[in-house]
């Protein structure tokens, strides 16, 4: 069994990770206006808009898209009753640098995003987690991270 510990002044270990999560899907209450707001800010990390349908646009990189966004009829991909903003939720992207989280951050706010936390340090998860908070066009807390150099420690409890 392996154990990753993250001591004072330690990460833990999360740069170098493989995704658990294949792709997620929000709802949005204007997918043209989303579909700008996504497109803009994401960029600075590296994604994009790789896939658009009627209802839906996926972004990501290298042909994949991660994140998708929707506005399809309830019943037909969300479950009946849902509406945009009324279970709004928490998710991060992945940045492989600090000025591109500083970047997300910028761009959000100038195209209308609430600010939910500027671009620093927060230690109080592992010394090295640089990132930024927004409240997208629907409500959703969304955030850039950047994890910086690996410093975690891998110890055998067997």
């Amino acid at each position: 069994m392996r154990v990753i510990f993250a001591g004072p002044g330690q990460s833990f270990g999360w740069q170098n990770h493989e995704a658990m999560i294949c792709h997620i899907c929000i709802t949005v209450s204007d997918l043209e206006k989303s579909t700008n707001f996504y497109n803009s800010i994401l960029a600075p990390l590296g994604y994009h808009k790789v896939l658009e349908f009627p209802n839906a646009v996926g972004f990501g990189n290298q042909g994949k898209p991660s994140f998708w966004i929707g506005t399809a009829p309830p019943g037909e991909y969300w479950k009946e009753g849902h509406e945009a903003g009324r279970s709004p939720i928490h998710f991060a992207f992945q940045s492989q640098t600090n000025e591109a989280v500083d970047a997300f951050h910028k761009l959000g706010l100038e195209l209308g995003a609430e600010d939910y936390g500027a671009p620093g340090l927060r230690e109080h998860y592992h010394s090295h987690y640089y990132g930024a908070f927004l409240i997208d066009p629907d409500g959703n807390n969304i955030e850039a991270v950047c994890h910086g150099p690996s410093n975690g420690a891998v110890v055998d409890v067997s």
